[in-house]
């Protein structure tokens, strides 16, 4: 890999040709976590075909005992590489286009980050810094997969400040020069993407270090906080065996994520809602807090009711965790984080026990201005679009030294 501050060349690994992308690619691991239905759907349309759904752990399944599907991801990377079934790419980027339901289009770059420049922090000056408060008891599960992996393939989204989009534009407006790698239709109803190859890299990683704060910040963690957090961790139990040399070529340095631009149009900050099932529906509902103004709603039996928390978004949430966490402590019960105000609507006209908190969206301008004030976010304070904008599993790679 070829270094240019805390962005790196990597060499991306892709199916051979010939795979069913349809059936490769699927959605982050941390969608759908109330949904077994989707999950069930999801495996029935892929059966035994080659699918990242082999080489993931989709986090509704992280209640129950997840030894033997985590053993099976080991097994299934070795299998996949002794069978052939990566192909690697060239040193290089991988522009993405991506179209959904809700977003005629959105442009992604799939690159390589130093671990050593990101930090979750609150406090740390970094080069990537997370957007939200890491929960470190989230971490060990996670780090038992990545410990037993030879390849990676991330959700994880960068955001970087580019009001100018100086690092995508050209590109942007020449996509017929440029190698297609992909075009397909994403399954389970997430649109469709296009990749592209990238070959001028090294510019490009200049590009994006040139947008450095006075801080040396270049990007901020939109999705997939707590899977760098676990790439992290993995790396520094790695390099603590290592020389100052090994460490500058080790591949589990450099972690692949999806770089994109705060103000493309395709990216619009949604609220993440919250749902709390178990409870007495009513009790949970009269004790909520209330504040003069702001947009909140309550869900209960399918209906919502306005219930403001205030005009700051992440007041907003604050309040209302403090709130459930407070309940459930006293009275027990569950809570979830779900994407979508129909969904919401869905899941407590099912369930007699549950309550819905309908919450604001923060805007998508004041992201980096409110971290560097305040420090991370509260958790799930926003979801860059709705659930089937998620990223999708294509891109791979090798994080074990061959």
């Amino acid at each position: 890999m070829k270094k240019s501050g805390c962005v790196y060349v990597p060499e991306i690994l892709l199916p051979r040709e010939g795979t069913d992308m349809g059936k490769w690619a699927v959605i982050a691991c941390d969608q759908h976590t109330s949904d077994r239905a989707y999950w069930d759907e999801l495996e029935n349309y892929v059966k035994d075909a080659p699918s990242t759904l082999r080489l993931t752990l989709p986090e509704i399944y992280l209640s129950g005992d997840c030894s033997a599907r985590i053993r099976a991801i080991a097994d299934t990377m070795k299998r996949y590489r002794k069978e052939g079934v990566f192909r690697k790419l060239e040193r290089g980027f991988v522009l993405a286009e991506r179209k959904t339901p809700y977003s005629p289009v959105r442009f992604g770059i799939v690159l390589a980050v130093d671990l050593d420049a990101y930090s979750y922090d609150v406090n740390a000056k970094a080069a990537i810094k997370a957007t939200e408060a890491t929960i470190v008891e989230r971490i060990p599960p996670r780090l038992k997969i990545r410990e037993g992996a030879d390849v990676e393939f991330p959700h994880v989204m960068l955001l970087y400040n580019d009001r100018e989009d100086s690092v995508l534009k050209d590109l942007k407006g020449a996509l017929s020069s440029l190698e297609k790698l992909y075009d397909f239709e994403l399954n389970m109803g997430g649109g469709h993407i296009r990749g592209y190859f990238v070959p001028r890299a090294e510019e490009i990683a200049a590009r994006f270090e040139a947008l450095a704060d006075e801080d040396g910040l270049v990007f901020m963690v939109g999705d997939g906080n707590h899977s760098l957090a676990t790439a992290k961790a993995a790396w520094e139990k790695i390099k603590a065996g290592l020389t100052e040399e090994e460490r500058q070529s080790h591949p589990a340095r450099y972690a692949l994520a999806e770089a994109v631009n705060l103000y493309d149009d395709g990216i619009r900050f949604e609220a993440i809602h919250r749902i709390v099932t178990g409870v007495d529906a009513k009790k949970f509902a009269a004790g909520f807090p209330v504040a003069a103004e702001g947009d909140a709603f309550l869900a209960v039996q399918g209906e919502k009711a306005r219930n403001p928390l205030g005009k700051d978004a992440a007041a907003a949430v604050k309040l209302a965790d403090g709130y459930i966490s407070d309940y459930i402590a006293e009275n027990g019960g569950e809570v979830d984080y779900i994407h979508g105000e129909e969904e919401i609507l869905r899941l407590t006209r099912e369930r007699a026990d549950s309550v819905g908190i309908l919450l604001p969206k923060m805007d998508k301008a004041d992201l980096f201005g409110t971290v560097k004030r305040h420090g991370c976010l509260p958790r799930k304070t926003f979801s860059m679009g709705e659930s089937a904008e998620k990223r999708y599993y294509i891109e791979g790679k090798e994080i074990v030294k061959k």
